[in-house]
């Protein structure tokens, strides 16, 4: 059995957080790499997108609100115009680059704040989605599974990704637990490589309340943005080699 492995790169203040991030490249599938919104510069754009073409992988791009203060992990107050003008500001910038080295993006993943707040609106989710088949028609959109991008994407015939979170706890199939409950992040190792597998292999798994949730996904998401992120890629590696899986690159 193959299962995707996507992580948010590109998110270091300078080039040396590249080296880093080309670490857990080794690891992965996939990577979204931030385009401005709220973090990535054009150098560490470049980098990113010359090392993940060096480890072969798809490369996505992953815009959010505008508001590097905050990283993008809170609502802001903005005009639906002007966020759907900043996405295409964001992701324009990051296809224009891919371009003079000679690649095109694969997918989109929103960041942060915008994509919980996109799953918590379905309005929001449409508008959005409306924008990327507009001005991006070629390129996938990765979602929450069973969320609210994925109806706004199924109805509009547009190919979802649909992900899983290895490190987070779900309240129910299409929601997953706000980091504001305790221990909504999952910290121990074991139940990170645990949970990753079942959603790899379609089994159960515990939810926030210590329910039972199975479901399908089509890619598992890696936080990149922890000092831990590249021995935990190269765990997860071993730990599926160990349960019958492998990484599809």
């Amino acid at each position: 059995m193959h299962i995707d492995i996507n992580c948010d790169l590109g998110e270091g203040t300078d080039l040396s957080s590249c080296g880093r991030d080309a670490q857990i490249m080794s690891f992965i599938s996939r990577c979204n790499i931030a385009c401005s919104g709220h973090a990535g510069t054009p150098e560490i754009m470049e980098r990113s997108i010359e090392n993940a073409l060096h480890a072969n992988l798809k490369i996505g791009a992953h815009p959010s609100y505008p508001d590097r203060d905050n990283f993008g992990r809170e609502s802001i107050a903005i005009s639906p115009e002007r966020l759907l003008e900043s996405l295409c500001e964001q992701i324009s910038q990051l296809t224009s680059i891919a371009r003079q080295l000679e690649t095109e993006l694969d997918h989109i993943k929103l960041h942060g704040a915008l994509y919980n707040d996109a799953e918590a609106n379905i309005q929001l989710a449409e508008n959005i989605t409306t924008l990327f088949a507009g001005e991006y028609p070629s390129l996938k959109i990765l979602g929450l599974a069973n969320g609210a991008m994925e109806t706004a994407a199924s109805g509009q015939g547009r190919v979802f990704i649909r992900e899983g979170f290895m490190d987070r706890q779900y309240l129910n199939e299409s929601q997953l637990a706000p980091r504001s409950l305790p221990k909504a992040l999952i910290t121990d190792t074991a139940k990170c490589l645990n949970q990753a597998t079942c959603l790899a292999k379609n089994l159960p798994f515990k939810d926030y309340y210590g329910g039972k949730l199975q479901f399908n996904v089509d890619t598992i998401c890696l936080h990149g943005d922890s000092p831990q992120a590249p021995a935990l890629a190269e765990q997860l590696t071993h730990y599926f080699m160990a349960n019958g899986l492998s990484i599809d690159r």
